[in-house]
């Protein structure tokens, strides 16, 4: 089997994995505004940069185990069931952010190191199914590479690399467009109810996931 997952055949996965990298980089809840608060609070704008490379690790780890269960399961189950399990994965989990997504306020106080914010940032990730929205994406990507498991492997992490880059780039940009010059009170101002498109986007790629079967 050749390379071919690099090329054009594939070429949407990897554009929906870095635009929802984008995606979860806007998400104020992904990082950006605890990072522009923690330099607020400690009156440094190398406290914003310091804070945004632990959480874009924590984020990375709670994508990588998404796509590890993908790569796994997908070497031993059908992919049309994969699919619809997903795929009603999704559905129950965007009904679950309705009902107690409100519920999900990890804390982690002011003085939380390099430790402390890659915890918050997986914790945070892992609530609100961040991993599970690239579901669409990880399937065929790393199907393609059935029966190759270093292949597979290879897939996995450049997937999980591209969107943690993705993200990491966004949400530094707007934590510093936000702590040099906007300030935090553009979110009563006109900030997009984030909480509302995420549980859409989860229940979309649920019916999509189910509807491609």
């Amino acid at each position: 089997m050749n390379m071919a997952w690099a090329g054009t055949g594939h070429a949407w996965e990897w554009f929906a994995i870095a635009g929802l990298g984008v995606f979860h980089g806007i998400n104020p809840a992904m990082g950006w505004l605890f990072a522009v608060a923690l330099g607020l609070h400690r009156h440094s704008r190398k406290a914003v940069l310091l804070a945004i490379p632990p959480m874009a690790l924590g984020h990375a780890l709670s994508i990588g185990i998404v796509a590890a269960l993908v790569l796994t399961t997908g070497m031993v189950v059908d992919s049309h069931l994969i699919r619809i399990a997903s795929g009603a994965l999704l559905v129950a989990w965007a009904a679950y952010q309705v009902r107690y997504g409100h519920r999900h306020r990890v804390r982690v106080g002011m003085t939380a190191g390099f430790a402390g914010l890659v915890l918050w940032s997986f914790l945070m990730a892992s609530a609100h199914g961040a991993g599970l929205m690239l579901i669409p994406a990880l399937i065929p990507l790393c199907g393609s590479m059935a029966g190759l498991s270093s292949g597979g492997l290879l897939v996995s992490l450049a997937a999980v690399g591209l969107h943690t880059l993705a993200t990491l780039l966004v949400t530094g940009a707007i934590a510093l467009l936000v702590y040099d010059w906007l300030g935090v009170g553009v979110l009563r101002r006109g900030w997009i109810n984030f909480d509302r498109l995420w549980t859409i986007g989860l229940a979309g790629t649920g019916v999509l996931l189910i509807a491609t079967a």
